[in-house]
């Protein structure tokens, strides 16, 4: 259902420069290197999968991420800087064309209200809940509570209870992965070769690693 939904927002897009927005994730983008996430939503972690109406699972964050890739493809993106979080990044409202990115994301099924953090789109999901779109399918795990148990196993497993990995790729590019990462348990850190932990995503933007970038 969700992917009709997609192609529904797509068939209304207007044909412009896109070229310097890149996906990091379904709720994060990045302009002219500036990484912006977006306020009032939460999306599923790019390693996270979600429950399906049938009892399965389906790949949610990854289709998170290519519902993002899909709104703002062709099209004209524009953020309006509101905070920063707690770890540095900017909170914005973005938009593709007239496309409010936020609410598009949960009109799609792909994301959740961040209502911890404000109510800026709580009557877009509970108009959308009942369809069964997306994450709405089945009852399945918030992002936030994903990202809690993966950190607590991640904090017991690594030194000094700092469980973000910073790495360094054959490109030179300083790149960190937290415990939600796909390739966490497949990422070693060699402090020899410059690599290093961290205790929260704060500090590894402040020392100049980089979120990956999962939508390519």
């Amino acid at each position: 259902m969700h992917r009709l939904v997609i192609a529904f927002f797509l068939s209304f897009s207007a044909t412009l420069a896109w070229a310097d927005v890149r996906v990091i994730d379904g709720d994060t983008i990045e302009i002219h290197g500036t990484s912006y996430r977006i306020y009032g939503i939460d999306a599923p972690e790019a390693g996270q999968s979600c429950v399906a109406a049938s009892g399965g699972t389906w790949p949610c964050g990854g289709e998170a991420i290519e519902a993002m890739k899909f709104i703002i493809t062709n099209r004209y993106v524009q953020c309006d800087d509101m905070a920063l979080d707690d770890y540095g990044r900017m909170l914005a409202v973005c938009h593709a064309d007239d496309t409010d990115i936020g609410e598009a994301m949960i009109t799609m099924g792909m994301a959740w209200a961040f209502r911890r953090y404000g109510d800026a789109y709580n009557d877009v999901e509970d108009a959308v809940r009942p369809t069964g779109a997306g994450i709405w399918q089945a009852d399945t795990q918030a992002p936030w509570d994903y990202r809690a148990q993966r950190w607590n196993v991640g904090e017991q497993e690594s030194p000094d209870g700092c469980p973000i990995k910073g790495n360094i790729n054959r490109q030179g590019e300083r790149i960190y992965h937290a415990p939600w990462s796909p390739w966490y348990s497949r990422t070693k850190v060699s402090i020899e070769q410059g690599e290093r932990w961290f205790c929260d995503e704060g500090e590894a933007l402040e020392a100049g690693w980089r979120a990956p970038y999962w939508g390519g």
